[in-house]
């Protein structure tokens, strides 16, 4: 049974989708951090972006642990997650596999050993209303969404209205993502759940939606 949007679910998740593609070889820790005990993030970026956005990933007692600048100008969408400002340690290479499309799809991949951690692709004409993403392993079978939250509608004549997110896998909540209001900064609130899937792949799935997000938002 699908736990309601927003509703943190008691306990692990038993029950969540675990293909063995996705269940081996997980990188549970970014820089000492271990994921398997972080169960919230702040994701935090600028009002404001004129040649690139730059978003910043904070575990719940604020150890930085993602820093991303992301292109705007760039024709093909591609950009790194580092664990680090200084750019120095690599975590993640996200890819759009198109130039120019209505669905497009984003490829996420570790970015020491190249290995895929899983696909994720934007319901175009759907997101028009209300923001969609299939969750794709590495196989390219699909395992779960990605789906914007509450008065989606609204928010695209009301921007200041704050946003939603949450991502399913298997059936079951695995994370929710809820917008802070916040005068010079965009805060986001991260609360997930114990699964199968990598953590890291998680944080990038919110990311995407986030910049999907602030796309439209930016094209006002």
């Amino acid at each position: 049974m699908v736990s309601r949007p927003g509703r943190r679910l008691a306990g692990a998740a038993a029950g969540v989708y675990a293909p063995a593609s996705m269940s081996t070889a997980l990188s549970r820790s970014v820089g000492g951090v271990s994921l398997t005990t972080q169960s919230h993030y702040v994701i935090r970026r600028k009002f404001w972006s004129v040649f690139e956005r730059v978003f910043r990933v904070f575990t719940g007692d604020g150890q930085l642990i993602m820093y991303i600048q992301h292109p705007l100008l760039k024709l093909r969408e591609e950009f790194m997650v580092y664990a680090d400002e200084a750019k120095t340690r690599p975590l993640l290479r996200v890819k759009s596999r198109q130039v120019v499309a209505i669905n497009f799809s984003y490829e996420v991949s570790d970015a020491q050993s190249g290995h895929l951690l899983g696909s994720v692709q934007k319901k175009g004409l759907r997101s028009i209303i209300r923001d969609k993403f299939i969750i794709l392993d590495p196989l390219g079978v699909e395992i779960g969404y990605a789906e914007e939250q509450g008065a989606a509608l609204l928010r695209r004549f009301f921007p200041i209205l704050t946003s939603k997110h949450a991502i399913f896998v298997g059936g079951q909540q695995v994370a929710f993502i809820r917008q802070r209001f916040r005068l010079f900064t965009k805060e986001f609130a991260v609360d997930v759940q114990p699964s199968s899937v990598d953590p890291r792949f998680v944080l990038a799935v919110a990311l995407l939606a986030l910049i999907a997000e602030a796309r439209r938002e930016d094209a006002r």
